[in-house]
């Protein structure tokens, strides 16, 4: 199931009340995977918009994985977590969930990176950014030319992420990635539903 459009939330562009309404439209066009990053909200809050999410993603066949919080990927019963380099490390997280669960970790533009988590146990990887980024602008540039070979012979799955959009989604895929992770091209549309429907075109 780790194939498609990975569609990660944003406490801004899908705020509590719209949140399940957002998200299940991007189900509907096709998002495989869908990521809860909420670093703000209070917990309590977290945690009840975390268990909707479960329901509502296994309903429609599609992954929930929980940004950064081993503690509630468990509470609510996700299927994984994604972890960034500041992050649980991925050996720990392995650990404390099981053999079960997924775990995605970020590798920015790094092999070196890269082959460090898959020897920890991680179940997929995430490259980038590759372009200019909205939600992290001043996050590092990956280079797709030099990671190509790599992300073309890497057992594990593969996502790219940073300012993806419809336009250069095309690229990344033939380069050989699993995912495509988008924010900001999917959540911040009225149309959220039908764009999706075009990323989930570029797969098949």
């Amino acid at each position: 199931m780790l194939r498609g459009l990975y569609a990660i939330t944003d406490p801004v562009l899908t705020p509590p009340p719209t949140l399940l309404h957002q998200v299940q439209a991007a189900l509907r066009g096709g998002a495989r995977v869908i990521q809860y990053r909420d670093k703000t909200s209070p917990a309590p809050l977290r945690q009840q918009l975390a268990q909707q999410l479960r329901e509502l993603t296994r309903n429609l066949g599609a992954l929930l994985i929980i940004n950064d919080d081993v503690n509630l990927c468990l509470e609510c019963e996700a299927d994984g977590v994604h972890l960034g380099q500041e992050d649980t490390p991925v050996r720990e997280a392995r650990q404390r969930l099981g053999r079960t669960r997924i775990i995605g970790a970020t590798c920015h533009g790094s092999r070196e990176l890269a082959e460090s988590a898959m020897d920890q146990g991680a179940n997929y990887l995430a490259f980038g950014r590759f372009f200019p980024s909205r939600t992290k602008p001043d996050a590092q540039h990956a280079d797709l030319e030099s990671l190509r070979d790599f992300i073309q012979a890497c057992p594990l799955p593969t996502v790219a992420i940073g300012g993806i959009t419809l336009n250069n989604a095309g690229q990344l895929i033939e380069a050989g990635f699993s995912m495509v992770a988008a924010v900001n091209d999917v959540f911040d549309r009225d149309d959220i539903e039908q764009h999706c429907q075009q990323y989930s075109n570029l797969f098949r």
